[in-house]
Formats: structure tokens, sequence, C-alpha cells
């Protein structure tokens, strides 16, 4: 389900720093370290995060850009990073391996008519995290002691089972599957300037009049990273269709439609591989 889809049925609001100082958040690490990576990466010199065997980590210019955001509102930050991919996502990833290669065409291009601008645009579009960039990152998340975690799957669906089990007080991402994967509250827009939001999983399903396995079965309507939706149905359209026929599959009966692989992605947001984690901060 896009993020647009998400964000038109989410209940969101802005909140102050002051309403959550204190809380243990935990950040989905690969979500978050990307946007400074690709921020780093298309404002900064390339000498300046490029060792002198040729390495290039501007993950750690970002990390340390990043972090002061958590630490100046008294947040703990627990960092989850992904483990294994699902086989179900693997479309996707072939998909963001595609959309890197076409940048990187692109990229060369613009360098080699000058466009230095345009250059640093999709050099930045092109980024991924390299080996490198994941072991030069926990290393210096832990000589900083911020607690990591290694989730056995989605990070996005640790973090959300460490939120619903009170491990940590919201999870943290600017990506809406939290919401699917059952995080009570997530907290948003902590990479950016400004108040961040509070996604509340609860008072989206109030309004929306669905428990959490009406809403996954929205977003499998409208097409996840696991899936492709039905031609022709919009997330407000979903909505009522889960509301009049009661389920995903009452939906698809009724128009005929098929999901190939449904089942396996519903049990995926509704039961996810996760790990209890207990070593984080009170």
């Amino acid at each position: 389900m896009g993020n647009a889809d998400l964000r038109a049925l989410a209940t969101i609001r802005e909140v102050d720093f002051a309403e959550i100082e204190g809380s243990v958040v935990a950040v989905d690490a690969h979500n978050w370290l990307y946007r400074y990576l690709t921020t780093t990466v298309k404002w900064t010199s390339d000498e300046a995060y490029t060792t002198d065997d040729g390495v290039e980590v501007a993950n750690l210019i970002g990390v340390v850009q990043g972090l002061p955001k958590f630490f100046e509102h008294d947040l703990v930050p627990v960092m989850v990073f992904d483990g294994a991919v699902t086989d179900l996502k693997a479309d996707e990833v072939a998909e963001r391996r595609e959309q890197r290669e076409r940048a990187e065409e692109r990229r060369a291009a613009a360098e080699e008519r000058g466009d230095a601008v345009e250059a640093a645009r999709l050099e930045a579009q092109t980024q991924r995290l390299t080996d490198a960039i994941q072991e030069t990152t926990r290393e210096l998340l832990r000589l900083l002691d911020v607690p990591i975690v290694e989730a056995p799957a989605e990070g996005e669906a640790q973090c959300a089972h460490m939120a619903a089990t009170g491990t940590v007080d919201h999870a943290g991402s600017e990506d809406y599957d939290t919401l699917l994967f059952g995080a009570p509250t997530t907290l948003r827009q902590l990479t950016s300037k400004g108040n961040p939001e509070l996604m509340d999983l609860a008072a989206t399903l109030d309004d929306l009049g669905l428990d959490r396995q009406g809403l996954v079965d929205v977003a499998l309507l409208c097409g996840t990273d696991f899936n492709e939706g039905v031609r022709g149905i919009g997330p407000k359209t979903a909505v009522s269709a889960v509301r009049e026929h009661g389920d995903l599959w009452g939906v698809l009966d009724a128009r005929d439609a098929a999901i190939p692989n449904a089942e396996a992605v519903r049990e995926l947001f509704m039961d996810p591989p996760v790990a209890d984690a207990t070593s984080t901060p009170p």
C-alpha cells in the first residue's frame, strides 16, 4: 500500500516535543539512515565521506547529524535493523534495484553533459545500504551507547512489536507500515525540521470503523510492498468495500477478483517474524 494511501486513512496529529520527552522510540534504522544518507550524498562533497581506499561512508555524517534531534528532546532511540528479506518482497526489491540502475544511467549522462546539480540529485537516488555502511553504522552507534536491536525480518514489524508489548513507548518510522504491523503509536518526521507527528492506530481504527484485520484487508486491496492491489480500488473504496462485505475474501468474491498471495501477506502483517527485545533502556 503506497504511503499516500495510508496517509489518507491514518489518524495523525502533530505533537510538541514536550509531550513525548522521556520516551523510548524503536526506530526503523534502515528507513531513518537512508534519509540521512541520501541527503548527505546530495549536498556534501564526496571527499568528506570517502575513505583513503575509496569506500563511501556518508552514513557516518548522517548518523551524527540525525542523533542530536533525539538527545536534544530527551528521547531515547533504539535502532532496529532489518533482518532477512521475506520472499514476498522479492519483486519490490528487484524493482528498487532497477530504479537505482536507471538513476545511475541518468546520473552518468548528467555528469557527461556537465550538469552537476542533476548529477548530485540522481546520485542520491542510487544510494543503497552497503555492507560497509551497515557495519560502520552499527559500530558508531555502539560507540555512542545507542541501543541496537537486530530484527529477524522486517524492521518495521519489530518496531511495531516492541511498541505493542511496551518494550518501548513508540515506534519511529517515516513509512506507514508500522500501522499495519500493529504499532499502537508511531512517531514520524523524526528526520525533518519542526515537530514530529504521532500516528495513532486505535484512533485510526475508530475513525474508519474497522478492526486491525480490516485495515490490513484494506491495504491488500490497495496494494502493499508484498502484493499487487485490485485495479480500480483506492483507499476510500477499499474501506467501504470491507465494511460492506466483511473482509478481504468477501470483497474479492463480490468483484470476481483475486490476489494470488493474499493469505501469506495477510499473515505477514498480522503475525510477522519478530523477537522479544528486553535489553533496551527502561
